[in-house]
């Protein structure tokens, strides 16, 4: 029987680790490197091994593995919406990253009030996952904790919004802390140096604690800087609202200067009222600013001016804080920071 023969014969039957290791020449820890993403192994040795592995048919048995390592090598995602810009650009992102370190992923999807259904929940606990970073507010940590094993949340907090439902958790969960001010100041001194006064701004989903921080931060402002608190427009992110509400502020209310919307979806929206529905000029009669800086901002039909939060350096901050969990499970809260910056294009002045 020839050589090829023979190894085609094996690779009919499940191929094993050692049968991988033998047809290396190398060990059986190094072919279980090999598959480690993280794991020490010299490139041309790697490459061989797995190009071996190919040619068996072989693939890591990731049952056992965990049962080793009590590690699944999964990571819950629990997002608000998987269609909107914003949350599918940070879930494409993520899930790459997350890729590269040698985890997938699972995606879960809140109700439409930004809850969790509890089926879901017990569903995500028989995964039993190493990580779970919660997009949405509403699944406190004391809910979300009781339905894992040993996996810490990561929680995305916005500003000094550090209790859920006014109250304090008593579970464990680390934090990666948006603060919105910085970008938030430079919007406002921006639009008060182009001589806007009356400003309106145009909300997203009253459930959202994001949402409710920009209010926050952009009254704090405005009153700090001697100008009237905002002109509060109800939304709810999406461009048809954003639409509707800016045609009312206009043709029902008294109007505004300017709209700091609470994200460029809004904002895109506000701009497409005023131009095709109302015949103003943006920024002439009217100056918009967005938040989010999405892929869509620069545009040439929009070229929004925005506050930017810099989608690699938040999926880095994600992927350190779940690393860092894994290596040191003891430790107690654990806090990343990121900031956000205004972004200067074409709807201020």
């Amino acid at each position: 029987m020839s050589f090829m023969s023979e190894r085609s014969d094996r690779k009919m039957a499940r191929a094993t680790a050692d049968l991988v290791a033998r047809e290396a020449n190398v060990s059986r820890v190094a072919v279980s490197r090999a598959f480690n993403p993280n794991a020490s192994l010299k490139p041309e040795k790697r490459d061989r091994i797995l190009q071996i592995a190919r040619e068996l048919n072989y693939t890591p048995d990731m049952a056992a593995r965990s049962l080793v390592t009590r590690r699944s090598h999964l990571v819950g995602m629990i997002v608000p919406d998987v269609c909107s810009p914003w949350e599918s650009q940070e879930i494409d992102a993520l899930t790459t990253a997350l890729q590269a370190e040698g985890f997938a992923t699972l995606l879960f999807k809140a109700k439409a009030d930004l809850s969790m259904d509890q089926t879901l929940l017990t569903y995500m606990r028989g995964f039993n996952p190493d990580s779970v970073i919660a997009f949405t507010e509403n699944v406190e940590p004391d809910v979300l904790c009781g339905f894992l094993d040993r996996a810490v949340p990561i929680y995305i907090i916005y500003d000094d919004a550090e209790e859920f439902g006014g109250k304090p958790s008593a579970s464990l969960y680390d934090r990666l802390v948006v603060r919105q001010k910085e970008g938030i100041e430079q919007a406002v001194a921006l639009l008060q140096g182009y001589g806007a006064r009356r400003i309106a701004y145009l909300g997203g989903k009253p459930q959202s604690l994001a949402n409710a921080e920009r209010e926050r931060i952009i009254t704090q402002v405005l009153l700090g800087r001697g100008m009237p608190p905002p002109i509060v427009v109800p939304g709810d992110y999406t461009y048809d609202t954003a639409y509707r509400a800016t045609v009312d502020l206009f043709r029902v209310g008294d109007g505004a200067d300017a709209i700091f919307a609470s994200n460029d979806v809004g904002a895109f929206g506000a701009i497409d009222a005023l131009r095709h529905e109302l015949s103003l000029s943006v920024p002439g009669d009217v100056k918009i600013v967005g938040f989010d800086d999405i892929p869509q901002s620069h545009w040439k039909s929009y070229n929004l001016t925005t506050v930017r939060i810099d989608l690699p350096d938040r999926v880095r901050a994600l992927v350190r804080l779940m690393l860092k969990r894994l290596k040191t499970p003891e430790a107690g809260p654990l806090i990343e920071t990121l900031s956000t910056r205004l972004v200067v294009r074409g709807t201020v002045g």
